[in-house]
């Protein structure tokens, strides 16, 4: 059996699909990753996966260079004989389900998050809705990473019902981030971990620890991702330079491995108004034993439960995430660790990846059955 998998970057497949990966491989199936070529690509040699180069720009909305996109992609999938692809990511998930059209491959996209494009009133989400229901429309399964965002692809008629499946986001590999004790020293730490755009709440992270400023030697705010590139929300680096001169943050850089600075942190924060999938970093914070903070968004508030594992906040309602980091900093250390415990315990019974392994493996299973022949 042949299995193509399909996103918009080296770096999501590297962080996010690894185990998947392997999970195929150890079942007997040929496997090809595909995705336009980052840094990342050596992290998939060295694992031992097989890599194509998908030429495209995640950021482009040119037709003719999308149009080129699609057509490169399909002769990938062609050329490797893939039986079954699975895809992630908006633009991926999309170009994909278009490169297969009448092909008779099996494709089972991934909705984690709907991205920017989708949510924003104008011709372009328009655009996006029609091509989401197109290219889906051969789709032998679709799988969501929340309830809202299934709702609203069958609302809008962009799939059919019965071929939806609803997954624990990713799912968290509970081997791997295991539960570590809370620092919980006289200075709180707190720990953004992410891509730095203005969706992400960063900004309204830090405007929090400016109101907050009278309690500043009880807690320190750290942020942990890339910086946002030629995202239309980007944060500037001259902006997290001028936060960091201020003293309102500390800037950790980039990493292939969030577990050491998650185990230096007390909580981790996601004021999140992008449209995430179920957001990875509030997982594996959860995993580790760590209380969150996160805005009330889908996905968001699926991961944590408010009062019990972190806090909730209104959406966008920086008062309202001043009052949960206020609350937080005040906690008792057995407060957060009850928190963390009850996190972890969380992760074990709703989000474990083995969940999301099964589910894919189900679809190569069916598959085999019908093509008892197949490699």
């Amino acid at each position: 059996m042949k299995v193509a998998i399909v996103a918009n970057s080296s770096w999501y497949l590297a962080n996010f699909r690894l185990n998947l990966i392997e999970r195929l491989k150890q079942s007997g199936c040929q496997v090809l990753a595909i995705s336009p070529v980052d840094r990342h690509v050596g992290r998939l040699s060295a694992c031992g996966v097989r890599h194509a180069e998908w030429v495209m720009n995640a950021a482009s909305r040119r037709p003719w260079e999308e149009l080129r996109a699609v057509r490169h992609l399909g002769g990938l999938l062609r050329d490797f004989g893939a039986d079954v692809v699975f895809s992630y990511t908006p633009k991926a998930n999309i170009y994909t389900g278009l490169a297969l059209r009448g092909e008779g491959r099996t494709f089972v996209p991934n909705v984690s998050g709907l991205g920017y494009a989708f949510v924003k009133r104008n011709p372009l989400a328009w655009l996006v809705k029609r091509l989401y229901r197109r290219s889906f429309g051969d789709a032998r399964r679709v799988f969501f990473q929340n309830e809202t965002d299934l709702g609203m692809f069958v609302h809008a008629g962009l799939v059919t019902p019965g071929l939806t499946r609803r997954l624990p986001g990713s799912g968290v590999d509970l081997s791997r981030f295991t539960q570590m004790p809370l620092p919980l020293e006289q200075r709180r730490v707190l720990l953004f971990v992410g891509r730095l755009l203005l969706d992400k709440g960063v900004a309204d992270l830090v405007e929090a620890a400016r109101r907050l400023v009278a309690r500043r030697d009880a807690f320190e705010v750290r942020l942990l991702g890339p910086m946002g590139g030629d995202h239309p929300n980007a944060v500037p680096r001259t902006q997290i330079e001028a936060w960091v001169r201020e003293g309102l943050v500390a800037y950790l850089g980039e990493t292939d491995d969030v577990r050491p600075a998650m185990a230096q942190a007390d909580v981790v924060v996601l004021p999140s108004v992008y449209r995430e999938g179920v957001p990875r970093s509030l997982l594996e914070a959860s995993a580790m034993g760590r209380p969150s903070i996160t805005y009330d968004m889908p996905g968001c508030r699926d991961a944590v439960q408010d009062g019990e594992t972190g806090w909730v906040c209104r959406a966008g309602d920086v008062d309202h995430l001043t009052y949960a980091i206020r609350s937080m900093i005040d906690s008792t250390g057995d407060q957060l660790r009850a928190m963390g415990e009850e996190a972890r315990r969380k992760m074990e019974r709703e989000f474990d990846e083995e969940i999301v392994l099964r589910a894919y493996l189900e679809v190569v299973d069916e598959l085999s059955q019908r093509k008892p022949n197949a490699a």
